[in-house]
């Protein structure tokens, strides 16, 4: 999942402003996770406002010389919940998920560097993205192990995580990442070239917004929500936060036997897994149905029904249930 500047060869236009320009205001939020802090639209129901009224706190950490921007929410104290976003995304994609759990898990959202408020670096690989997961969970200085959920390139991080340092992770929960290929936003995006195009204002930039891959179905205020926080401030102008070398092909190997595979890592893990398919997603179904067997009595196959590849734009309800099942089984196991 990611944002990128629009090209007019690519889809369906969705004008974020002109959606919500068209909802009247109205209540103020009232929040079951702390007090109200603003107004909101109609366009945001009390769940959505709820959540992000419950504001994460930020920290940075470094890992192999580059500094990683993280945002938790929950006790210290807590078990470890890592939710880890996909490939041009960032740790906000998880604001209105993340604070469901902040009851029961110290919960923690990074940002991967090249994305979101993390440094860049020369080079980026799986092996390094792990490194840097597992580096936010240590600086939280938990007892326990931490639990990861990766979402589509997330998904290959925590699963490289999982194979490299299983005995340091209790379980992961992969959601939608391919099985014999990268994750889609990596397809879609690489080879753009190293340069981000700049842009006037904040209204042009935002409007230019959209996730690879699209999806028939996304919720407005979700979406402008995570757009907000996908911008960074320059001085002649606005530009996305992410790094366009995460995508230059320089760890993106050319043929599939050659491939970081889910399948060839299912196998070299000894932790706890979980796959979640969402049945709107790139991911077709006889390849769901193999990951399904492979896992065999691994651990639990969910599908998402009506789902698209970013359940977090499309039905984040549905996604917070089927977190708090697992975590739920998990907790029992």
């Amino acid at each position: 999942m990611c944002e990128v500047p629009r090209r007019s060869d690519e889809g369906h236009t969705l004008n974020l402003d002109s959606a919500l320009s068209r909802r009247p205001t109205g209540y103020e939020a009232r929040c079951m996770f702390g007090s109200p802090r603003r107004s909101v639209t109609t366009s945001e129901p009390p769940w959505f406002a709820s959540a992000i009224a419950h504001e994460p706190e930020h920290f940075d950490v470094e890992v192999e010389g580059c500094q990683i921007h993280a945002r938790a929410w929950g006790d210290a104290g807590l078990p470890q919940l890592v939710l880890v976003h996909g490939g041009a995304a960032h740790s906000g994609w998880w604001d209105h998920i993340a604070p469901f759990f902040s009851d029961t898990h110290r919960v923690i959202a990074p940002d991967l560097s090249g994305h979101g408020d993390s440094g860049r670096r020369a080079s980026y690989d799986l092996a390094t993205w792990a490194l840097e997961i597992l580096a936010v969970t240590e600086h939280e200085g938990s007892t326990g192990l931490p639990k990861f959920v990766g979402h589509s390139l997330g998904g290959s991080v925590i699963a490289t995580a999982a194979r490299d340092h299983g005995k340091q992770i209790d379980s992961i929960l992969i959601i939608d990442t391919p099985l014999r290929e990268l994750a889609p936003e990596a397809r879609r995006l690489r080879n753009r070239g190293q340069q981000l195009t700049e842009y006037g204002t904040k209204e042009e930039i935002i409007a230019r917004f959209r996730i690879v891959p699209s999806q028939a179905t996304t919720l407005p205020y979700i979406t402008r929500h995570i757009a907000l926080a996908s911008i960074k401030r320059t001085a002649s102008g606005w530009r996305w936060k992410f790094d366009p070398a995460i995508f230059d092909g320089s760890w993106i190997p050319e043929t599939p036997d050659e491939e970081e595979l889910v399948e060839d890592m299912l196998a070299q893990m000894s932790c706890r897994l979980g796959y979640l398919h969402c049945e709107g997603g790139p991911v077709p179904h006889d390849m769901a149905d193999e990951i399904r067997s492979m896992q065999q009595l691994r651990g639990p196959f969910i599908k998402l029904a009506a789902a698209g590849h970013h359940p977090m734009l499309d039905q984040p309800l549905p996604l917070v249930a089927a977190l708090r099942t697992l975590l739920e089984c998990w907790s029992i196991a």
